[in-house]
């Protein structure tokens, strides 16, 4: 079994009255992928700036690469990598220019300073454009150059911050592509985002919702708990549709929302959904449960504490389309 390179232990931050990050218990083992996801303002991000040492708990304990977060976090900085949605890319530089600064920055000298920068660029994919400007590159090229940059040192463990914003789908998949590379050669990479199809792209997937973590597997392992069968169901006047199926008019069923302009139902294993009364005309279709689905059912199944402690409200109309990006969305 790989060892363990980041483990929390009840991990909690504050600001003042509000809990941002509550009481988080995980572990994260050595070339993993692992995905932690959730809506904007969950706590994805200040969960990442204490595992990097750069905001300290309120309390609990974290241990990355060995080192405690409260004692370590001056010595965990060499060794870490780390990149967020904001490329922090100096725009007036060129593209040499900016891994020469990070090179340097790094401690790299001489021939493997050289050598280092020359691997960044080809896979960057900007070789032949070493002298361009970076604010001249289009978001996906500056994503790639961006973790050139994080990853210069060769740091054991990288934290990717919604590194995946802003960028069209393709620059998506070729980034996908980098941070596979990098998790074969033993590299753990640890990202954060709300495009819940990259959860398809992790090896482990935790989700969290104000600030609590709901849920640590793997995607397959995530799907298989959700119960009965997801249909999916194209029609006009779906919204008319998914009032009669909440009154009752489709008989029992455990779940329903929509997933943008279709109706998903959620019905129990023996039962069988066909195209006859208030589903007449309608085009009905068995499909396997995507991370969004996992997402909406676990968000759903917590809500009953978050609802009795006045803490949230209003998740009867928490679905797909409002809890989470889809690919195309800003």
């Amino acid at each position: 079994m790989p060892p363990v390179v980041v483990r929390t232990e009840h991990l909690t931050k504050k600001f003042g009255s509000f809990t941002a990050v509550d009481d988080i218990n995980m572990s994260i083992e050595e070339g993993e992928v692992y995905g932690f996801l959730g809506p904007n303002g969950a706590g994805k991000s200040t969960t990442i700036r204490m595992l990097c040492g750069l905001l300290a708990p309120t309390s609990g304990r974290g241990l990355v690469l060995g080192l405690d977060l409260a004692t370590g976090s001056h010595e965990l900085k060499k060794k870490i990598g780390y990149m967020s949605q904001k490329f922090s890319l100096y725009p007036e530089l060129s593209v040499l220019e900016n891994l020469e600064l990070y090179s340097g920055l790094y401690g790299l000298v001489g021939a493997e300073r050289k050598r280092r920068i020359e691997d960044m660029i080809a896979l960057a994919g900007l070789t032949g454009r070493e002298e361009e400007k970076t604010r001249e590159l289009s978001g996906g090229w500056r994503q790639r150059l961006a973790l050139g940059c994080a990853i210069l040192h060769r740091p054991k463990i990288l934290f990717l911050d919604e590194a995946t914003s802003g960028v069209d789908p393709k620059a998506r998949l070729l980034f996908w592509d980098i941070i596979y590379d990098l998790a074969e050669h033993g590299t753990t990479v640890m990202v954060t985002t709300h495009f819940m199809d990259e959860a398809e792209h992790c090896n482990k997937v935790a989700f969290i919702y104000y600030g609590r973590l709901i849920a640590d597997d793997s995607p397959d392992n995530l799907k298989r708990k959700i119960p009965g069968k997801l249909y999916e169901i194209s029609a006009g006047g779906a919204m008319e549709l998914l009032a009669k199926v909440q009154a009752g008019e489709a008989g029992p069923v455990i779940d329903s929302y929509f997933f943008g302009d279709k109706l998903h139902l959620l019905v129990a294993n023996e039962r069988e959904l066909k195209p006859e009364g208030i589903f007449e005309g309608a085009k009905i279709e068995r499909i396997d449960h995507s991370m969004e689905d996992v997402f909406v059912y676990l968000v759903k199944s917590h809500a009953g504490d978050d609802l009795g402690s006045g803490r949230i409200s209003g998740i009867g109309k928490y679905t797909a389309a409002s809890a989470v990006k889809k690919e195309g969305t800003k």
